[in-house]
């Protein structure tokens, strides 16, 4: 058995985006025993999926264990690269496939909203908090965000913590903003709940500097710190362990039966 990890990354037009992902994946191979480790991009960067297969193949892999670095669970995680490992794995049906999961919903990465929030001031009994996420169409996705939006009030002992999305989801961040503009005496915490820089955070920091409100505080986006890091490692780990049968699969069977068990 030769054992290896392909890690997929969403990619970005913004080069600096992607470093941080490599970068973060490169730390996070440190704590992972694997015969092979490779990078790969869903889209608009390189290697692609299928080039990172095609890589772990001709090292000699014969179980590959596919893990998406993505925050939630959405259509990427469900359907995009199920399906491209899929047609990267069609010649090889005798090599065996695990699926990990995202990084979903964790006590750390509360801790890690907490830890950008504490960076910009510690927030009092009326402050309101504001996760703000990439967005779906997927319900999974708002399901999950209100999950961890539950951990950061146990995590940083406040209240008020909501949520909105930049896209496909309500409510939308514009909607929220509209909505802060009312509570002009409370300091407001707009946290990015995205893994990377880019255009979304460049979309983020433009609203916010429009808003007429002087107490908004925007914290930074996740980054890729310890907290994030170890939740990475443990799903990591989990594909390559095969713990998780609703994420595993070996080629031949349908994407549908490799998400939902």
């Amino acid at each position: 058995m030769k054992q290896a990890v392909l890690y997929v990354c969403h990619g970005s037009r913004v080069k600096e985006a992607c470093d941080e992902a490599i970068a973060f994946i490169e730390r996070t191979q440190k704590h992972i025993h694997a015969d092979i480790q490779e990078i790969s991009f869903l889209e608009l960067a390189e290697p692609s999926i299928e080039e990172g297969f095609a890589s772990c193949i001709r090292q000699g892999a014969t179980h590959v264990a596919v893990v998406p670095l993505l925050l939630l669970t959405a259509v990427h995680a469900k359907e995009d690269i199920p399906l491209e490992v899929k047609k990267a794995a069609d010649n090889h049906p005798e090599v065996a496939v695990t699926y990990g999961l995202p990084i979903g919903v964790h006590q750390k990465m509360a801790k890690s909203i907490t830890n950008r929030i504490y960076e910009q001031g510690r927030p009092d009994a009326e402050s309101i908090i504001v996760l703000i996420g990439r967005g779906s169409s997927d319900p999974d996705v708002v399901r999950d965000l209100t999950a961890i939006s539950e951990l950061v009030k146990s995590e940083a002992g406040v209240s008020n913590v909501e949520i909105c999305f930049l896209t496909a989801a309500k409510p939308s961040l514009d909607e929220m903003l509209s909505n802060l503009s009312l509570f002009k005496e409370k300091t407001v915490f707009l946290v990015p709940y995205l893994l990377f820089t880019g255009l979304l955070m460049r979309e983020i920091q433009t609203k916010a500097e429009k808003l007429d409100h002087e107490k908004i505080k925007l914290c930074r986006y996740l980054g890729y710190d310890s907290e994030v890091e170890q939740v990475f490692a443990e799903r990591v780990q989990a594909a390559i362990n095969n713990h998780d049968s609703k994420y595993t699969f070996r080629y031949g069977d349908t994407c549908n039966a490799a998400i939902n068990g």
